[in-house]
């Protein structure tokens, strides 16, 4: 008998000068989608480690974690469902690696740049604006909330 798991993810609002971190991509080699710096926990990876490393990964840019938003629960419309680990961040370096090959191009959009994405079905899961507006909001806990063994 198979048991159910869900796909552990992390993803990472960071806000720079009005702006927000956005990288589009084109899953499956369909339409681009935006999302923020975001993927798939690796094993033995902790939480935090996932979400700098996809940040590096996917943007090219340095963060400083500062806080975490939650824990975002999404079951997406082919039936997965995804824990979505999400933090808050500063901008603190552009690195200058090699981007994801996934990632067509990284971007600072306003928040209504990102609204209109959302409108025009472009954002690549609900969790995106949900995340920023959180964000906005001052929805934030301490780090400490997350405890690994």
């Amino acid at each position: 008998m198979s048991r159910w798991q869900p796909y552990v993810t992390v993803a990472t609002v960071v806000e720079r000068a009005g702006c927000f971190l956005m990288v589009e991509e084109a899953p499956d080699g369909g339409q681009t989608l935006f999302n923020q710096p975001a993927g798939h926990l690796e094993p033995g990876e902790r939480i935090r480690e996932a979400a700098l490393r996809e940040l590096r990964e996917e943007s090219a840019w340095q963060v400083g974690i500062t806080d975490y938003l939650g824990l975002y629960v999404y079951e997406a419309p082919g039936g997965q469902t995804f824990h979505s680990h999400g933090f808050f961040g500063m901008a603190l370096a552009h690195l200058g690696n090699e981007l994801d090959p996934a990632i067509i191009a990284v971007h600072w959009l306003t928040l209504e740049e990102i609204e209109a994405l959302d409108r025009q079905g472009r954002l690549r899961s609900p969790l995106v604006l949900r995340r920023i507006r959180d964000a906005l909001a001052s929805r934030f806990y301490p780090m400490d909330v997350i405890h690994e063994c």
